[in-house]
């Protein structure tokens, strides 16, 4: 019998970023201390629907992240909530599959970033990789996120919440005079820059908002800033580091999703930033604030710009961030001197830590 701890690595989902999903699956699973891990392979389909995986992980052309796609599956499962039984399921027969000791989320977006992940591995009595309910879903909120920020004395740009049924009718020029006429339109619970635009006038901002509205009932309004795009990967429970900070240099006005995971070429990474060493260990110190005033734990991404004035602020923090080949924060932390198999090493360890500290709590 095999020693090794089974993980249970979970991805796909109802989320827009479904396939961003799949490509950072694909990452972690090739990547990941076969000497000392077996994989379970969770796939949750785009309708929201469990399977297993008995083999390895074969994707529809994986060489194209626009087309990216799991294959068909017969078979469905569900992660037992009994605490502690960690029996994975096989809804036609009722009989346990296998069983695993940790779930290690590679969800991005709705239900795999905003604590309903979470939510379900504590219900299930299971150590989960990343953040916990509160910091899940607090980091996801951009509202939420920026309100937070706010009343720790973190920097952020100026914005507006538009929530249907309150004020989603609310006019250009109205917010154009408390915030500028150049904006970021967002919806407040999505990320990898999906449903983002940017406006500079009524029409496009009309067009903008009831872009935003598709995705989420609330949207966010933000002024543009204009800056250096930097970032801080932070790893860590009660004792946080950061890592060294790259900067975003973008082929694009801005960071878009092209940019981002379909385009090798679409932004330059400069790792690590060309910055003082003033700047580099004020950003690093932001990065580690806004970790712990957002209840994180695990990892984190930390997303600031560094205007013109010297001034840092958060523009967006993400939770679980990607790791594509291109994505960001593995790639901070190999500029750091942790390569890509200790960090998914480092990451289910600091999974297991928490979770036995908060066994140890009385309740």
């Amino acid at each position: 019998m095999s020693n090794k701890l089974k993980i249970g690595v979970v991805f796909g989902g109802k989320s827009p970023e479904h396939n961003i999903s799949l490509l950072s699956a694909r990452n972690v699973i090739d990547n990941i201390d076969r000497s000392q891990f077996d994989v379970v392979l969770l796939a949750i389909d785009k309708t929201g629907v469990w399977h297993y995986i008995d083999g390895e992980l074969q994707l529809s052309n994986p060489g194209n992240a626009q087309t990216v796609a799991l294959p068909k599956f017969e078979n469905t499962i569900c992660l037992s909530q009994n605490s502690g039984d960690h029996s994975i399921i096989d809804q036609a027969t009722g009989e346990c599959i296998t069983k695993i000791d940790v779930l290690y989320p590679v969800l991005h977006g709705a239900f795999g970033e905003d604590g309903a992940i979470q939510g379900l591995a504590k219900v299930a009595g299971l150590p989960c990789v990343g953040c916990g309910i509160l910091g899940s879903s607090a980091g996801m909120d951009k509202d939420v996120t920026k309100r937070l920020l706010r009343d720790s004395g973190i920097g952020i740009a100026d914005f507006i919440t538009l929530r249907k049924g309150y004020n989603e009718h609310l006019k250009y020029d109205e917010i154009k005079q408390k915030i500028g006429g150049e904006l970021f339109i967002k919806p407040a619970n999505l990320g990898s820059s999906v449903g983002v635009s940017f406006v500079d006038n009524e029409e496009d901002f009309i067009q903008a908002v009831k872009t935003g509205f598709e995705y989420d009932p609330k949207v966010i309004v933000e002024e543009k800033i204009t800056g250096r795009e930097i970032e801080c990967a932070v790893l860590g429970n009660e004792r946080p580091e950061a890592s060294v900070i790259g900067e975003i240099l973008p082929k694009t006005e801005w960071y878009t999703f092209e940019n981002k995971y379909i385009d090798d070429d679409g932004a330059g990474l400069e790792i690590p930033a060309k910055l003082t060493e003033e700047e580099t260990e004020r950003a690093r110190t932001i990065a580690i604030d806004t970790y712990i005033n957002l209840e994180c734990c695990g990892l984190t991404r930390v997303d600031m710009f560094l205007k013109t004035n010297g001034e840092i602020i958060v523009n967006e923090v993400n939770t679980l961030p990607g790791f594509t080949q291109i994505s960001m924060f593995p790639k901070l932390w190999e500029h750091s001197g942790l390569k890509y198999q200790a960090l998914i090493t480092k990451l289910i360890q600091l999974a297991l830590d928490k979770f036995e500290n908060e066994n140890k709590l009385k309740i």
